[in-house]
């Protein structure tokens, strides 16, 4: 989730996302936008399930969605057609495309290389910060020149060491780093071996050799740019997960 003056966008909502949102008290009628960087169900599970909540069942319609063409189009998209007549907006995304949401602007970086389908990394920026969202795919040294500037990069590492498949790792992410130079570096997206090494581990082990200070993400932290990069936990407001309006 990315939030700034009052405008909220929810990236890459996968398995889960509406239960988590619910349980870090966001109320998911105040979402204003949802981003897809691409369709794979870890990144797109719970979109619909968003949407329905967001418009309450088309009751209430809003919202906008931004995507890749093949996450609408085709055999089998997955925002289903039934959802989008509620919504103010649908946009297909693709290279060097941006979007004005309030006082946020999203902009398309690159196209990575990930299994076959569409899939974009992204940056948010104001006028006070620039982060980057370097989702799945396989490290390219375009990488280096597209996020260049930001102040923030959130790095794909699925993997400790680099493998020919289309996934990024701890060394990809040192050298992305390296290079781009940002305040922050966050780790996400960790396969097995990475959850084995530890979490901390993996992201001392980044930042020693990136000389950029790096956290690992985890469920429930919130990092301030406004507050020089402050990492804090979010207190639950429904641990439980249930619905306010159940209570």
């Amino acid at each position: 989730m990315v939030e700034e003056a009052g405008t909220r966008i929810h990236v890459d909502p996968g398995p889960g996302a509406l239960v988590r949102a619910i349980q870090a008290g966001i109320d998911p009628e105040n979402i204003d936008a949802f981003v897809l960087t691409h369709r794979h169900l870890d990144h797109s599970a719970d979109i619909n399930t968003l949407i329905e909540a967001k418009t309450m069942g088309g009751w209430n319609p809003g919202g906008k969605v931004f995507a890749p063409e093949d996450a609408l189009s085709g055999e089998d998209p997955v925002i289903y057609r039934y959802h989008r007549k509620n919504l103010d907006e649908v946009r297909v995304i693709s290279e060097e495309s941006s979007f004005n949401m309030g006082s946020i602007k999203l902009k398309c970086a690159m196209k990575h290389q990930h299994h076959g389908v569409e899939t974009y990394g992204l940056i948010f920026e104001n006028e006070s910060w620039r982060l980057a969202y370097i989702t799945d795919g396989k490290y390219q040294e375009e990488m280096l020149k597209a996020y260049e500037g930001s102040d923030a990069v959130i790095i794909n590492t699925t993997f400790r060491k680099p493998r020919e498949l289309d996934h990024m790792s701890l060394e990809d992410a040192v050298t992305l780093l390296k290079g781009i130079k940002p305040r922050l570096g966050i780790i996400y997206h960790f396969g097995m071996e990475i959850l084995r090494m530890g979490l901390v581990k993996a992201a001392q082990y980044v930042e020693e050799n990136s000389g950029v200070k790096t956290i690992p993400a985890k469920e429930f932290t919130a990092v301030s740019f406004e507050s020089g990069f402050r990492v804090e936990k979010i207190k639950l407001k429904n641990p439980l997960g249930f619905s306010p309006y159940w209570k």
